[in-house]
């Protein structure tokens, strides 16, 4: 997810004032959770994060949409739910928000889950997203 410094800024001040913001998330790091251009997510700041939650943080000039996969003080692990290894730890004041509904290109909208048993599986997630780009290829529906 890339924007401009104004908007970075904007983003962050709107956050900072306790109000909702809806964005787009661009990108296949959330998959299959979150499908970047399709889904739209609503952020809000939170005072506690946890083990699970989606977040929204910069990191090196870009804005991230990660899940935190592990607390350790006040440093988190983040990783894409679409990644198959790489993460990022940023400070827990690093982050701008946490994702409080994912809305689907159909309206629908859920609170997000902790994907517990997608955080504890790594080493099938690359099978699994296979088998889903097949899945959606064979549907007609964009895998990405």
């Amino acid at each position: 997810m890339v924007t401009s410094d104004a908007a970075h800024a904007e983003l962050l001040e709107r956050l900072n004032e306790g109000k909702v913001v809806q964005l787009t998330p661009q990108g296949i790091s959330m998959l299959p959770f979150i499908q970047g251009g399709r889904d739209k997510v609503r952020i809000h700041k939170e005072e506690k994060i946890a083990v699970g939650d989606i977040v929204l943080v910069p990191y090196k000039g870009n804005l991230i949409l990660h899940r935190v996969y592990a607390i350790e003080g006040t440093r988190l692990t983040l990783m894409g739910d679409g990644n198959l290894k790489d993460n990022e730890v940023v400070d827990q004041t690093e982050v701008w928000g946490t994702v409080t509904e994912i809305i689907r290109a159909d309206g629908r909208c859920h609170k997000p889950n902790k994907a517990w048993f997608w955080r504890h599986t790594q080493c099938i997630r690359r099978p699994m997203l296979k088998m889903r780009r097949k899945w959606c290829k064979l549907r007609g529906l964009n895998p990405e």
